[in-house]
């Protein structure tokens, strides 16, 4: 029985989706090809289709974590879609460049998307076409791609809660008769005489 996909529309939510080439051919090897996705990719990004948190480009596939404005579904067909008008405008190919569909997963809470993230970055390692995740030049891990913060909703705490204002006086206690005798707290800051 196949599972049917969920309506993913106006959720916020965070993807990691998974999209490979039609019968997994390396058109990515090839550095136009590449150059023009990273472009459409950024384009529609920046056209507000959806935020795109990273990614890695690799000659049969790419790897991307968005949140999508609309549905998962139009945002992954923007990408799709967008690609392959353009190259076959600029590369006049008549192939089908990708596999019908896509794999995703929701990105559930800053473990997993950190997990995920560190699956992009070592993918070209583990493929072997770097050494270092930042020397390869179709990933997020390159340095100089403008990415979108951590979504909100994935935030732990501790990130959420820093916006300059502290919640709770640092280091409370109760003063002990040792305290004021001491000269500092465990903070290393140096108590007034008048205490």
């Amino acid at each position: 029985m196949k599972l049917k996909r969920e309506p993913a529309t106006r959720n916020r939510q965070t993807y990691f989706v998974t999209s490979e080439t039609s019968e997994r051919r390396p058109f990515f090897r090839h550095e136009r090809w590449s150059k023009l996705f990273i472009e459409v990719l950024i384009g529609y990004r920046d056209a507000g289709n959806f935020q795109l948190h990273d990614f890695v480009l690799m000659p049969d596939h790419c790897h991307l974590i968005i949140t999508p404005a609309e549905s998962l579904e139009k945002a992954v067909q923007f990408i799709k879609g967008g690609f392959s008008r353009q190259a076959s405008l600029q590369f006049e190919t008549k192939h089908n460049i990708w596999q019908r569909g896509f794999a995703d997963h929701r990105i559930r809470d800053i473990q997993d998307y950190e997990k995920h993230k560190h699956y992009i970055w070592l993918n070209p390692v583990k493929a072997k076409l770097c050494s270092s995740s930042k020397e390869f030049p179709y990933s997020s891990a390159f340095p100089g791609y403008v990415l979108n913060p951590i979504p909100q909703g994935l935030k732990p705490h501790a990130i959420e809660d820093a916006n300059g204002t502290a919640s709770a006086v640092p280091l409370q206690r109760l003063e002990t008769a040792s305290d004021r005798t001491s000269e500092t707290f465990e903070t290393g800051l140096a108590l007034s005489q008048d205490y």
